[in-house]
Order: structure tokens, then C-alpha cells, then sequence
């Protein structure tokens, strides 16, 4: 993925729903705002505290989509969203979409488990958008099987929730995007054709995915924090996949030197 190019969404189509037992507000808007069957829809669902109005933290949730009682998407697993927010991008049918969210945990405790449902309309008619490049974590997509993988949503949430949320991020995004999609399709084909390099590039990524997941626990509110982290991962990356292996490299030169005078 690591960041691919995007200019940050404008959700609309808002809607807000209590769970069934009252416990949170949910939110969903759709991006675009009128979703089409010619497009992917990015869904943004908020958790939100009723008695503070303001985004819960740490959730546990499973979203179902269906459209005339057929599933289109999920049920994914229960999944963890550290920032109380998540941007799903799902490809809905024409007509009635029926969007159920299921809430199984709150600040790491598990709850009784609490439901809401919203319904969201897809047009037939859209025209296809031209000349859009392909989005997504191709790389980790593969590597893991599915887009639903748990490193694969993290890293979804980092970009949507946390790097679209800063000019800096979101300028970050839009030079990387032509450099990543230049090579990634290719290395995602080759994942899904042998087993063996699939595997290969899942150990490579995984101290990446890792140095990542710091980004969707930090408290990001300015461009100079988002600079921070983001330099700071940068360099652990760094040390990781540079540093680290030319020092190995030098000793193991030296100690084969060492025993062959």
C-alpha cells in the first residue's frame, strides 16, 4: 500500500444510528456521495460516545453488507480500530444495500454484543470514472490472501484515518503513489502465482507492517506531529532494512577474513 494516491475523501450521504441497546452512536457516510455500482464506495463508519459526542476509542466490530439478502461484503472478523473510526471501500449493487455493524467490544472489554443496520442506495447509471489508478495495499493484500487480513486494514486505517487527516500526509501519498503502483501490480501477481515468494515477501514486509502499526496509536493532531512520526518511522525502516543488514554484512566479513589469513 504504503501510501497510495488519494486527495483526501469528502464523505457525505451522513446518516446516524444508536446500537440496539443505546451503548454508542454510529455514523456512516459514503464517498462518493451518490455510491455507484460502476465504482468502489469508501464507507466511513465514527463509534461515537452518546454522552460526549465525541469519537469512542477501541472497538470491536463486524461489518455485513447484503443487497437482496445476498452478502457483497463480510462478515469480515471481529476487528480492532484503535482510533474509533474506519474506512471500509466496498462495491455495492443497485438498489437497497443493507449495512450491519455489530459492536463486540469497548476500550478492550468485551461487551454483550449490540447491533445497527443502515441502508444505503446504489445508482446503475454512473458512468465508470476514467484514467483512475488502482487503490489498495496490492503488496500486503497478496501476501496475506485477502484485504480483510488484520495488516492489511491496519494499514487502510493508517492511511485513511491518520495520513488523510494532515496536508503533509496527504502530499506524502501523492508522490509515493506514482513510484508504488509502477512496480507493485507485478509483485502482487507474482505472490499469487507461487507460494514460495508469497511467503518470502510476507517475512520481508512484516518489520514494515510493524514500524507502521506505531502510526495507528499515536495521538496525531498537527502537521509538526505528523512530520515527526512519519520521519521517525521512516528511519526505523531504515535501520531495519539497511543498517542492520550492512553491519551483518561487514562482520561477517570480517570474521570470515579473520579465520582465513
Amino acid at each position: 500500500m504504503l501510501l497510495p494516491l488519494f486527495t483526501a475523501p469528502a464523505f457525505a450521504e451522513f446518516q446516524q444510528l444508536p446500537t440496539d441497546q443505546g451503548t454508542l452512536l454510529v455514523n456512516i457516510s459514503t464517498d462518493p456521495e451518490k455510491p455507484s455500482v460502476t465504482e468502489q464506495t469508501k464507507l466511513k463508519i465514527d463509534f461515537v460516545n452518546p454522552q460526549t459526542n465525541a469519537i469512542q476509542e477501541h472497538i470491536d466490530y463486524k461489518v455485513t453488507v447484503t443487497n437482496d439478502g445476498a452478502p457483497i461484503f463480510g462478515p469480515i472478523p471481529s476487528t480492532h480500530t484503535s482510533l474509533g473510526s474506519v474506512t471500509i471501500p466496498i462495491e455495492f449493487k443497485g438498489g437497497e444495500n443493507k449495512i450491519s455493524i455489530d459492536v463486540e467490544g469497548i476500550l478492550f472489554q468485551p461487551i454483550p454484543l449490540e447491533t445497527v443496520s443502515f441502508t444505503v442506495m446504489a445508482q446503475e447509471s454512473t458512468p465508470p470514472p476514467q484514467d483512475v489508478p488502482e487503490s489498495g495495499c496490492l503488496i500486503a493484500t497478496a501476501a496475506h490472501g485477502t484485504e480483510l487480513a488484520p495488516q492489511v486494514q491496519m494499514l487502510r486505517e493508517i492511511r485513511n484515518n491518520v495520513l488523510f487527516g494532515t496536508s503533509s500526509g496527504t502530499a506524502f501519498m501523492a508522490g509515493f503513489n506514482e513510484f508504488y503502483y509502477s512496480f507493485s501490480p507485478g509483485i502482487a501477481d507474482l505472490e499469487r502465482q507461487s507460494p514460495v515468494f508469497r511467503e518470502i515477501v510476507k517475512a520481508v514486509i512484516t518489520p514494515m507492517l510493524s514500524t507502521m502499526s506505531i502510526l495507528s496509536y499515536a495521538d496525531i493532531d498537527s502537521e509538526s506531529e505528523m512530520l515527526g512520526y512519519g520521519i521517525g518511522v521512516i528511519l526505523l525502516n531504515a535501520g531495519i532494512y539497511v543498517a542492520i543488514p550492512a553491519i551483518i554484512i561487514i562482520r561477517t566479513r570480517k570474521f570470515i577474513k579473520k579465520f582465513t589469513k
